[in-house]
């Protein structure tokens, strides 16, 4: 009996030059990540592919920030296998989910910037996932700043073996677990982001921030400062340096994401001149 040509693999580093060549000329792509991540992604965290002989027909990638949630960080299919995307995640996705098992992987959650005209939305309820969050998408398109905040703080790059312990601490207090990344997410986020500062207060870390640039725009990625120093312009100084270091590499987009329920931050945002878009972003979890 003859064996299909079509088959499931794992990929790996070696296979980036095929999802980038899919990535350039796919009409179906959900991208998480920058091309910078790409090559740690593939090294770390549980990645499958379909191929027809040698030719990848479509990828499916993960990222696990902190077990046991893992999140789908990409998903693609070749530009003459567009009529087949439904099929080709049905395919990969049971071959995932085995190979986040064996992480202890067993919440996978996808995140979608705009809940009415998300094309992977109707395809995963259908497999079991759920709505769990909801967030709110700002841009900012100039360098205006209100206020530089607290000024006895010291911003200074992440030094991420001496500060890991108190990153990690921040994550904790800060964030629910959905949202906090552990050692190995942070050493690779150190690796690849262009801006990562901690804010020290009587050298001890309270604060840290870290950005990503892709082409022409800029994205505030994440923000976080110990909660016995709220309201104490802790915050407000690490948006101000943000706002500066993109007014250095001469951004014409400053755009960010919060969940729905944020409140304090929005206000933050709104403050430093960013608005909100009118399109509501959210996430669904699955449990397997």
């Amino acid at each position: 009996m003859a064996t299909s040509p079509q088959h499931t693999r794992a990929l790996h580093i070696e296979d980036m030059p095929l999802i980038e060549r899919l990535l350039n000329n796919s009409e179906y792509v959900y991208q998480r990540f920058t091309l910078e991540e790409l090559p740690l992604l593939l090294r770390r965290y549980p990645a499958v592919g379909l191929f027809h002989r040698e030719t990848l027909q479509g990828f499916l990638l993960s990222q696990v920030t902190n077990p046991p949630t893992g999140w789908i960080s990409g998903f693609g299919v070749s530009w003459t296998e567009s009529g087949n995307y439904i099929s080709i995640l049905n395919k990969l996705l049971p071959v995932l989910e085995t190979q986040l098992l064996r992480r202890n992987v067993h919440q996978l959650h996808y995140s979608g910037n705009d809940i009415e005209r998300d094309w992977l939305q109707k395809l995963l309820l259908k497999w079991g996932f759920v709505p769990y969050s909801y967030l709110y998408a700002y841009d900012k398109y100039d360098y205006k700043i209100p206020a530089s905040g607290n000024q006895q703080v010291t911003l200074r790059p992440v030094q991420i073996a001496t500060d890991m312990s108190a990153l990690l601490n921040l994550e904790r207090l800060c964030f629910e677990d959905l949202w906090c990344y552990d050692a190995t997410a942070f050493t690779d986020i150190a690796a690849t982001h262009p801006y990562f500062v901690v804010a020290e207060l009587q050298q001890q870390v309270i604060g840290y921030q870290f950005n990503a640039l892709e082409g022409d725009s800029g994205y505030l990625v994440r923000i976080a400062v110990h909660p016995h120093y709220n309201s104490q312009g802790i915050g407000t100084r690490l948006m101000a340096e943000a706002v500066r270091f993109f007014a250095q590499e001469k951004v014409t987009r400053i755009m960010l994401n919060t969940q729905e329920e944020n409140l304090h931050a929005h206000g933050l945002y709104e403050w430093f001149g960013f608005i909100r878009l009118q399109q509501r972003g959210f996430v669904l979890r699955r449990t397997f």
